[in-house]
């Protein structure tokens, strides 16, 4: 069955009552498009857990800072539709700007606190911007459930407590990143790499690999993530935003890991921006 491409929200809402005739159940994968393995992840998890599958594809820019790449995003909408297809999505949802935001849409969602640090930091007002654009999709949508990669763990989080703060009836799903290879998180802006910054950029999740080793093994916190620091910068990385050790529920900082957390980095090489995290857990006590 080929998948609808829909740009206009009345046709987005009869195609959408009729998936849901009898009661049936949609599951929604927002993405900006340029889709890869790890968005097909997702649309794959989106298939167990419910009848129909959407998908919407907008290069959202109030989630671009002024120096961001915006202009340069990729877009390939025939191929990414083709994608969906042949994962029997039934729906994509590819809105213009005017549609997303009407005159302007002058208000926006702001998640105090987790929005704020790492990448809220290094990129001012961009979880604003997604928070924003996401609330609007879901308000189109009206999905049972939503579905968003663990890569982007900070904005896992930003909308899992958004969607608990304003009461919106859909469950967010994390899905584990998924990786080429040779260690890297699969990103839409890993084609902006030349080849010899590809090779480079492996040191992100093995730094931070070796990093959960050593925390795990006893060795001081700051000590292994200024280690993991280091590495970044030897291999040829530009700079590094981050490389932080923070509760995996709240993004608090930790000195010590005494509960679960993740280990979060992002890094510039060339004109990319790289991000990554993994999980660290405490040793089990008997």
């Amino acid at each position: 069955m080929a998948v609808q491409i829909i740009r206009e929200p009345e046709a987005l809402n009869q195609a959408l009552d009729a998936l849901r005739e009898g009661g049936r159940t949609i599951a929604f994968v927002p993405t900006m498009g340029a889709l890869h393995a790890g968005h097909i992840a997702l649309i794959a998890e989106a298939r167990t857990r419910a009848d129909h599958v959407v998908a919407s594809i907008f290069v959202n820019p109030t989630q671009f800072g002024p120096d961001e790449d915006l202009a340069a995003y990729p877009r390939r909408e025939a191929a990414d539709a083709a994608m969906l297809e042949q994962e029997c999505c039934a729906i994509l949802w590819a809105p213009d700007a005017a549609t997303m935001y009407p005159d302007g849409l002058a208000a926006s969602v702001h998640v105090p606190g987790l929005g704020e640090d790492l990448d809220g930091a290094a990129r001012p007002g961009h979880f604003d911007g997604v928070a924003t654009i996401v609330a609007r999709l879901f308000d189109q949508v009206r999905p049972d459930f939503a579905l968003f990669g663990e890569k982007d763990y900070q904005q896992l989080l930003v909308i899992r407590r958004m969607v608990r703060d304003l009461g919106l009836a859909v469950e967010i799903i994390g899905v584990p990143t998924q990786r080429d290879a040779d260690g890297l998180a699969l990103s839409s802006r890993n084609a902006y790499l030349s080849e010899e910054e590809r090779l480079a950029a492996r040191t992100l999740p093995r730094a931070l690999g070796e990093a959960v080793q050593a925390i795990e093994s006893g060795a001081p916190v700051e000590e292994a993530l200024e280690r993991a620091r280091a590495r970044l910068a030897d291999a040829g990385f530009d700079s590094v935003d981050y490389v932080a050790l923070r509760d995996a529920k709240t993004l608090a900082p930790l000195a010590i890991l005494d509960r679960p957390a993740r280990i979060l980095a992002a890094a510039r090489i060339g004109r990319t921006r790289l991000i990554d995290n993994l999980p660290i857990n405490p040793p089990a006590t008997s």
